[in-house]
């Protein structure tokens, strides 16, 4: 028997039994279906994540207070003499520009509306060097900083909820911790980041965040974002800030009293994290795989049994046992073919879904339906049917034709 009349006296014996060959297809395009589909919202969420990330610029690197992964004695917070340090062209030839920022949670406050938002005290260079633009209005300057202006720039979220509205604000007064605020302009907006939404944000001028709203002293900040040269001299700008802050630090043996970290290694924890949640998706959508495999070898065990009359005849008139255990394993692959092949569309159309909600809902999240996810179902599914379809197969290939032929 070759193999194109074993697939041809396959399809008439599922044929024969629509409902229930349909029934037991079903399992696997549930299966196949949602592998496909949590792979692609994996996949997705791993590209919005990075993106997003990326987008604030590959020539960035941020310096925090502290060490997270060693224990330091006396450790030294950031101050504005190490941005002043940082900024000597002689010390740090690879930096562009640098910015400390202050932040904290505020209450904002317009009219009957209140919401809570994280103030950012920064300097004219943050919008150079963290690429932020304004919708309308302008961004904060010289003059605000000197005269500790009463200024606030709006994150769209933030001017949303507040206004319901995104344009039209400037001159408008907002209280934030219940002091008034002018505001300015209304930032662009820039989604989600590594460190949350980054439009549920208010920016006002370092000095007035220093001295009146989250009041630091001696001059320290909270982070300091440096911009590189260029991409290419990212890691040279990595060292000559580390060099500069050990020896303000006065660091001669130990690990550093600070951290720095680059875009590229916030990109590179979020594939990590992302990768490890799209596995775990995979995962839980390869167990109805599973289920549907177990379905294929309940269907075809019941197959056998109503069809041992039929084996033993075609023993008895010259099929060999090879003959009868490819007949069989032909079948249970098809089931499993056919599902995975139907899966693969419910999968792109169940991610499409996805793409459309989260568009209407303004989520910058597509669900991208990859060709290694579809092979991986295809072939998966395929070898479910074919492992499942071993035992049935063989015990059909096994009867004797005498006892076969003499089943009731």
């Amino acid at each position: 028997m070759n193999l194109l009349q074993s697939v041809l006296e396959a399809l008439e014996s599922l044929n024969s039994n629509k409902l229930r060959s349909s029934l037991t297809i079903l399992g696997i395009v549930i299966g196949v279906a949602a592998v496909i589909a949590m792979l692609a919202v994996g996949e997705g969420a791993q590209e919005t994540i990075t993106g997003a990330i990326s987008g604030v610029g590959t020539n960035l690197l941020f310096v925090f207070s502290g060490n997270p992964s060693e224990e330091v004695r006396n450790p030294q917070p950031l101050t504005l003499s190490d941005v002043d340090a940082l900024l000597d062209q002689f010390q740090a030839p690879s930096i562009a520009n640098v910015a400390p920022v202050i932040n904290g949670q505020v209450r904002v406050s317009f009219g009957g509306e209140e919401v809570a938002a994280s103030a950012n005290g920064v300097t004219p260079d943050y919008a150079l060097v963290r690429n932020y633009a304004v919708t309308e209005g302008e961004f904060i300057n010289d003059e605000h900083l000197l005269g500790q202006a009463s200024v606030a720039l709006l994150g769209p979220e933030v001017a949303q909820k507040l206004f319901d509205r995104k344009d039209g604000l400037v001159g408008e007064t907002i209280r934030i911790e219940g002091q008034p605020f002018r505001v300015i302009g209304v930032l662009e907006s820039k989604g989600g980041g590594s460190f949350g939404s980054q439009d549920n944000v208010v920016m006002i001028p370092f000095s007035t965040a220093k001295s009146r709203v989250l009041r630091r002293t001696r001059d320290r900040v909270d982070t300091i974002f440096v911009q590189a040269l260029d991409a290419d001299a990212v890691d040279a700008a990595t060292d000559e800030i580390t060099q500069i802050l050990r020896s303000r630090h006065r660091i001669l043996l130990g690990p550093n009293d600070f951290t720095v970290f680059s875009q590229e290694d916030f990109v590179q924890t979020a594939k990590t994290i992302t990768g490890v949640f799209t596995i775990f998706l995979g995962g839980i959508a390869g167990i109805s795989l599973l289920v549907g495999g177990i379905g294929i070898m309940n269907i075809m065990l019941v197959s056998v049994t109503e069809r041992t009359r039929e084996i033993g005849l075609r023993k008895a008139l010259g099929a060999r046992k090879r003959d009868i255990l490819i007949q069989f394993l032909t079948e249970s692959a098809l089931l499993s073919l056919m599902g995975g092949v139907i899966g693969i569309g419910f999968g792109w159309l169940i991610a499409f879904v996805v793409k459309l909600i989260a568009a209407a809902n303004d989520t910058p999240f597509t669900p991208a339906v990859g060709l290694n996810a579809v092979l991986l179902a295809t072939l998966f599914s395929t070898a479910v049917g074919l492992f499942f379809g071993i035992y049935p197969a063989n015990r059909a290939a096994n009867l004797e034709p005498v006892e076969a032929l003499r089943y009731e």
